[in-house]
């Protein structure tokens, strides 16, 4: 094979011009990435170049010597830093290596179409070739990309790193309208913070790189080892749309209100975590707005207060035996939840509805407070609230009432009917 590559060198050195200006026009024409980064002549050159390369390459590969790869990881890393799709390059490899065995045996043909034969064993050596040719290159390309993508990653995250833990001042606010216009973020708009929960397994592992499908918000992901936080530009779409979005990942999220500006989004970040503080660590719903569940945010928020409402309001509930304590709490919680109805509670609960009225009357005796008072039934639900909460971040097993479910958190809200009266 050597020997007839000498042979006909000169005619194939032309021929492979020729391919070279057939490959440039076709790159050009069918690749908008390629057109919109090179010119004609400075294209046509590198393809020559490459062309030839290959030959050279084939004929070292006859000789059992290694192919040099230099330059395809030279082209690879320039590709790379030039942002050029991998697949164009890719392509154009691939498409290169048919037109150059197409150029190949057309020469040998010219010259002596009895040596066609001869060169079926350089096909496999040929695309030995190219494909060590290729593989050489795209390995450059992606460890450039690499090294780009962790440094792209790292300036994103400082950059929500300034939006989601600035501070009020007017210096936070111009550092955070400096880091939306890197972001792309406008000036005004729909905003709102997404935290999720980890739990013992660690980080929820949200996808950062995951495009969002046209319909859904853009997001923003920041993913650190204390947590991970999103960044949702809502545009036209409503709050409740983050619910969708977030349902894929499995894990529990808090997500903020709607802000307009990129320095409100340190404030947004505070109310989504809060929200997921309030939100129940089980059979609740697994995103929590912080909007619906305002009452239980405002116990997560202060801790030590709530730790008070809880002895002051609840406090001879909490002191009797753990049986006891279970069945009045879970009462109470299934009672708020069912608005105030004795009936519908003790459907929930799977007891007589007289059932229900005695236990809410025994709650009434040991707290002094009323369920036919507004204010009173306020306090009871904030205060039954902080309990779970409290239940939620420390555990404690304590028996099971018989056909009791779990006390379940329920919004502060006011008692509709009397446990004394029909429900």
């Amino acid at each position: 094979m050597e020997r007839i590559i000498e042979e006909i060198r000169e005619d194939l050195s032309r021929r492979i011009a020729v391919t070279a200006d057939r490959l440039t026009d076709r790159t050009l024409a069918e690749d908008p990435a390629y057109a919109a980064l090179l010119g004609r002549a400075e294209l046509h050159e590198r393809i020559h170049h490459a062309l030839r390369q290959a030959v050279e390459a084939l004929v070292r590969s006859e000789r059992g010597l290694p192919v040099e790869l230099a330059g395809a990881r030279a082209t690879g890393s320039l590709r790379a830093e030039q942002r050029l799709p991998l697949a164009s390059l890719l392509r154009a490899y691939r498409l290169g290596g048919r037109l150059l065995w197409q150029t190949l045996t057309e020469a040998v043909a010219a010259h002596d179409r009895a040596a066609l034969p001869l060169l079926l064993p350089a096909a496999a050596a040929l695309w030995d070739v190219l494909d060590q040719v290729t593989d050489a290159a795209a390995e450059a390309y992606r460890r450039v990309a690499d090294v780009r993508g962790d440094a792209e990653r790292e300036r994103r995250a400082a950059l929500l790193d300034t939006l989601l833990g600035g501070g009020a001042g007017a210096s936070e606010a111009a550092d955070a309208a400096t880091a939306a216009v890197r972001l792309g973020l406008p000036e005004r708009g729909r905003f709102a913070v997404v935290v999720l929960a980890r739990d013992d397994r660690g980080p929820a592992r949200a996808d950062p790189g995951g495009l969002p499908a046209p319909s859904a918000p853009r997001v923003l992901w920041r993913i650190r080892a204390d947590g991970e936080a999103g960044l949702v530009e809502l545009g036209h779409h409503p709050l409740e749309s983050v619910r969708a979005l977030l349902a894929p990942l499995g894990v529990r999220a808090g997500v903020s209100p709607v802000v307009r500006t990129p320095a409100e989004l340190a404030g947004a970040h505070r109310l989504a975590a809060l929200a997921l503080r309030s939100a129940p660590a089980h059979g609740g719903p697994r995103t929590a707005l912080l909007d619906e569940r305002l009452p239980a945010a405002l116990v997560a928020a202060e801790a030590e207060l709530a730790d008070r409402l809880c002895q002051v309001v609840l406090g001879p509930v909490l002191a009797l035996p753990a049986e006891d304590r279970l069945v009045l709490l879970t009462t109470l919680g299934t009672w708020l939840t069912c608005h105030g109805s004795t009936t519908h509670a003790a459907q929930r609960l799977y007891c007589h509805r007289n059932t229900v009225s005695n236990r809410l009357r025994r709650l009434e005796q040991l707290t002094g407070r009323t369920l036919s008072d507004p204010a009173h039934v306020v306090e009871l639900a904030l205060a039954h609230t902080a309990v779970v909460q409290q239940r939620a971040t420390a555990p404690q097993p304590s028996p099971q009432a018989p056909r009791t479910p779990p006390a379940s958190p329920t919004p502060a809200g006011t008692a509709r009917r009397s446990p004394r009266l029909p429900g």
